[in-house]
């Protein structure tokens, strides 16, 4: 199991043979890219933990660079990453899912925090991996815009401008967490948030 900063995306048992080997590269690639990150995982690590020859792993994937932009495409299409899933819950006021962003997350299982795989992957590749830059903007910039929409919703008087605010706060609270191995930036992030989002909404959307 491999914990993300805001949730934890669960890793299931791979196991050896039968048919599925690039689900279960992803899977080993999930694992391991998290763990140990991208440039420390080589494709021998890769064919070790998924169970799978090289020739299979290069049948599926023509390089490493697709492996890692396969990675990151699954948080698109798949599973979404916790920041954006806070955004879609239907149990919160779009204000509460605004500031849902800012709560400290639960402790990491082995003590680490990972951060976002998108701003991992963005510092570890640092431009050499042009699909994966590619997909790392199309996330952010989808991210600020749904924030826009939920800003929006909660009454913001101009909730683009609200929505950069929060992606910076929210994206520096957790590049800092992930720095100093500590989820309580994120937290101090919270009441920030708070004052931005009442500073933007009209009165009458705030709550009482």
């Amino acid at each position: 199991m491999i914990a993300i900063l805001g949730g934890v995306t669960n890793i299931e048992p791979i196991h050896r043979g039968g048919r599925g080997a690039r689900d279960r590269i992803l899977r080993a690639a999930a694992e391991l890219f998290a763990r140990d990150g991208i440039h420390a995982t080589g494709i021998a690590r890769l064919t070790d933990v998924a169970h799978v020859s090289t020739r299979t792993l290069y049948q599926h994937f023509p390089s490493k660079d697709a492996i890692v932009a396969a990675y990151l495409r699954r948080f698109i299409t798949e599973t979404p990453v916790p920041a954006v899933a806070q955004l879609a819950r239907d149990d919160l006021d779009p204000r509460a899912r605004l500031l849902a962003l800012f709560l400290e997350p639960a402790p990491p299982p082995d003590g680490v925090v990972r951060g976002c795989p998108f701003h991992n992957a963005a510092v570890e590749t640092a431009g050499t991996m042009p699909e994966v830059a590619e997909l790392v903007e199309q996330h952010k910039r989808t991210f600020t815009h749904r924030l826009a929409e939920v800003a929006a919703e909660a009454g913001a008087r101009d909730p683009e401008t609200l929505a950069r605010q929060l992606a910076l706060l929210f994206e520096g609270a957790r590049a800092l967490s992930t720095s100093l191995n500590d989820t309580r930036p994120v937290q101090d992030a919270h009441e920030l948030a708070k004052t931005l989002i009442d500073q933007a909404i009209t009165p009458s959307q705030r709550p009482g």
